[in-house]
């Protein structure tokens, strides 16, 4: 079996027009960016994850390529996007020649990272889980009518600074800025709990502690 790396998917153009389809049709129906940007920092996050909690190498980057690989099911629809793009990554792996163990990990990680019936059930996945719902800036706002902005607008607008900072083997937290004239800092719970209990559950998943600090406070 080959060793195939992130590179590798990254040249895949079918992968690529996998993504490139997914984004678009998002922004069709009013979401967020999904697209090469936010593919592309979640694969760095989560390998820097599993790197600064001193996992194995090859695992880190099975976590490059799952979360690189995460948002593909958007190309069919956002209803159970996750699990659509696991059935999705398989083939693809498959076909790249990747060890059916690993396509396993990789696609348990993709299938569970949707906070709405997602749990970590491998470093990979947690890894993932974390690195994606730390991605919240104002850079993956499409619309560019503030007054038009909806309550997911208005949360993503208003984060300034958004970093996920890992203390290995004490706690990985997630520092967030944000603009409190755009953004109550209750808005941001109120669509996002969902998404900061799960990576509660991911940390737990690595040993440590899920830390949430917003303009310097300590939320979670």
């Amino acid at each position: 079996m080959t060793k195939v790396t992130l590179q590798a998917i990254k040249d895949d153009s079918y992968v690529q027009a996998l993504i490139d389809a997914g984004n678009r049709h998002l922004a069709a129906i009013g979401y967020t960016e999904h697209g090469l940007r936010h593919v592309g920092l979640v694969s760095h996050i989560a390998t820097n994850i599993l790197i600064k909690m001193e996992q194995p190498e090859r695992e880190c980057e099975l976590a490059a390529i799952a979360a690189y690989l995460h948002d593909i099911g958007n190309a069919v629809n956002r209803v159970s996007h996750a699990q659509t793009g696991a059935i999705l990554a398989a083939g693809i792996l498959e076909r790249h020649g990747m060890a059916p163990d690993e396509i396993a990990s990789v696609i348990g990680a993709i299938g569970n990272h949707d906070e709405l019936d997602g749990n970590p059930v491998n470093n990979i996945s947690a890894a993932l889980i974390l690195a994606d719902k730390s991605d919240v800036h104002r850079s993956r706002v499409r619309n560019s009518d503030l007054a038009t902005f909806d309550i997911h607008d208005r949360v993503n607008y208003a984060v300034k600074r958004s970093f996920l900072r890992v203390y290995p083997k004490e706690r990985i937290a997630l520092e967030l800025t944000i603009d409190t004239e755009i953004c109550p800092v209750m808005e941001y719970f109120e669509i996002f709990l969902a998404r900061m209990l799960l990576c509660r559950k991911a940390a737990e998943f690595l040993q440590t502690k899920f830390e949430l600090k917003i303009n310097e406070v300590k939320l979670l």
